[in-house]
């Protein structure tokens, strides 16, 4: 790339997928399918330049790197609670560190998702005012 050549910023999860070399693409992939299917109602959407989930506030997040893939739980407390299901992972504050080839269990996925899902239900409920929640 020159110097006049502004890098790739996906602006769809489809596109960020696209983008990624195997097996990162899969690995995401997957993790996004258990996402929809544990949130359908959640909007799907690029923030901070990572896919990410919105519903009645932010869900989670993912991300691929040089040498690794990200879930961002939004809530350390929550992903503290799975560092037992998540062997070979590196769990730091709200990250779950993992790699492309070996990808994450959808059923973890799918139920850190569903609590993040309750957890923004309940806040909505008592009127407190969410993350990434347009007024």
């Amino acid at each position: 790339m020159n110097s006049k050549e502004k890098p790739f910023i996906a602006t769809t999860v489809d596109e960020y997928l696209a983008s990624l070399p195997e097996p990162a693409r899969s690995a995401l992939a997957n993790l996004r399918a258990a996402i929809r299917e544990a949130a359908p109602e959640a909007e799907e959407c690029i923030s901070y330049q990572m896919p990410s989930y919105k519903y009645k506030g932010m869900l989670v997040h993912f991300a691929a790197f040089k040498n690794h893939c990200g879930f961002y739980g939004v809530s350390k407390t929550l992903i503290d609670q799975y560092k037992d299901r998540l062997p070979g992972c590196k769990i730091n504050g709200t990250t779950i560190q993992f790699k492309a080839s070996q990808g994450l269990p959808a059923a973890v996925v799918k139920e850190i998702v569903a609590i993040r899902v309750k957890q923004n239900d309940d806040n909505s409920e008592h009127g407190r005012k969410q993350y990434g929640k347009k007024d």
